[in-house]
């Protein structure tokens, strides 16, 4: 069985991500938190990309 070393840990970033957010949102009432996500800037965010 081959290993390699990961470059980029989805895992380790994905969590990452969640625990911003989840800080981020935690301060925000529910209109405040539906207003974040009408208005994020959608080309911001990170993206799948199937290559």
């Amino acid at each position: 069985m081959k290993t390699t070393e990961k470059q980029f840990d989805a895992v380790s970033f994905m969590r990452q991500q969640r625990d911003r957010l989840s800080e981020k949102l935690s301060k925000m009432t529910k209109s405040e938190i539906l207003e974040y996500f009408k208005n994020s800037n959608k080309d911001a965010m990170v993206k799948p990309c199937a290559k």
